[in-house]
């Protein structure tokens, strides 16, 4: 048996272990290994030496990867902890929104680009990429830092924002506005995060156990947790915002309820597949196209505008806590993953924008991706870390 059978595991073999070799090799360097396994991607990718072509295998091994990591992540966290922060983590999502939007949609007026083109960038730059600052976040051991609590809620929060200023947009492209579909949309996924996030952990500690009680099969307890974490992911989707804001409030929901057990087998899962998101973002990445000089400057300009924009905006909304503080905060929000090239791909199949400016911002999501985990550890050094939750021996 040759050919297609051996293709999915020869593939998973040659991204897997070629993201941990470079993890290792990071760590060793100093440098965060979330680094060296989003490098790996790039290396062994189309854009480098060509071993592996994005697929759709790969897609979905890094679609449940980034889900068991904020759903891992969702569990670490307390609810009240995270509800207070409330009002500070809304203001940190609305500036860092608003601003790096009209930033890069100024970036490409100023340019030369064509209207729609400029917005859909600036559409682009908008949300963070929660998945890449909460692996730096939880490997620390800093989710329970203040700091961290405003930067997840934020992103949450982001998450809506973010699908409010896409709906738009793809409106605008289509050439048509429709406000009350909008509206909706809007009001479905903001409905959806808020009785999840307030009422979730209360009924779920509620249901668990009755549930648990009448079961005997395998992991009785995992199960259930999965079936929660898939349950609210679709969920997520129907209300309108991403698949990872349902599976981090399905961790946030069971926070209170599950035993050891479960966080260890959910460990187990996400160092399977979250290398295979990470991989898979620098999969993308087509080195090629910068070798014209002008798309070249672009990508510099855009990418400068991203990392500052979030820095400052966000950091801004928490100034009154102090400089190291906004330092934190800033940094937590300026990773934009796989979020932006989402917004690039479909503006590049409305053919909104040309293959020129979908590398641009394929750059940028993928360059403040890499930037983000040694930017975080700066903004962190000398903050108390706390042991990981699955670091702690039972028994």
């Amino acid at each position: 048996m040759h050919g297609p059978a051996v293709t999915i595991p020869l593939a998973m073999l040659v991204v897997f272990g070629s993201a941990k070799l470079l993890a290792e090799l990071f760590e060793r360097l100093g440098q965060p290994a979330i680094v060296g396994e989003i490098i790996a991607g790039v290396l062994i990718g189309p854009g480098a030496l060509g071993w592996i072509e994005p697929n759709a295998v790969l897609s979905a091994l890094g679609d449940l990867g980034v889900m068991f990591l904020l759903f891992r992540v969702g569990m670490e966290v307390k609810p009240s902890e995270l509800l207070s922060v409330g009002p500070l983590a809304t203001l940190t999502a609305c500036l860092g929104v608003g601003a790096p939007f009209f930033l890069g949609w100024g970036i490409m007026a100023m340019w030369g680009a064509k209207h729609l083109e400029s917005i859909f960038v600036g559409a682009a730059m908008v949300a963070t990429s929660v998945g890449i600052t909460a692996q730096v976040l939880r490997a620390k051991g800093l989710i329970r830092d203040q700091s961290s609590q405003i930067i997840l809620a934020a992103a949450v929060i982001d998450d809506v924002l973010g699908l409010i200023v896409l709906a738009i947009v793809s409106s605008v492209g289509r050439g048509h506005f429709n406000l009350l579909e909008i509206l909706l949309t809007a009001a479905m996924a903001s409905a959806f995060t808020l009785i999840v996030a307030v009422w979730g952990t209360k009924t779920v500690s509620s249901l668990v156990p009755r549930i648990e009680r009448k079961l005997a099969v395998g992991e009785v307890e995992f199960n259930i947790a999965l079936v929660l974490l898939f349950s609210l992911s679709v969920l997520a989707v129907y209300a309108g915002v991403a698949a990872i804001t349902g599976a981090f409030l399905a961790g946030l929901a069971l926070s209170d309820t599950v035993e050891g057990r479960v966080r260890d087998l959910t460990h187990g899962v996400t160092e399977l597949l979250v290398p295979f998101f990470l991989a898979g973002i620098g999969l993308h990445l087509n080195l090629h196209v910068f070798a014209n000089r002008s798309v070249l400057a672009l990508s510099l300009i855009i990418l400068a505008a991203a990392v500052l924009s979030k820095l400052v905006a966000c950091g801004l909304a928490v100034a009154h806590l102090g400089w190291g503080m906004m330092f934190r905060v800033g940094t937590g929000m300026v990773p934009r993953g796989e979020v932006g090239m989402v917004v690039a791909q479909l503006g590049l199949s409305m053919g909104v924008i040309p293959n020129a400016i979908y590398a641009v911002v394929v750059f940028m999501a993928i360059a403040t991706t890499v930037l983000a985990p040694p930017l975080i550890s700066l903004a962190y050094r000398g903050v108390k870390h706390e042991i990981p939750v699955e670091d702690f021996q039972l028994g």
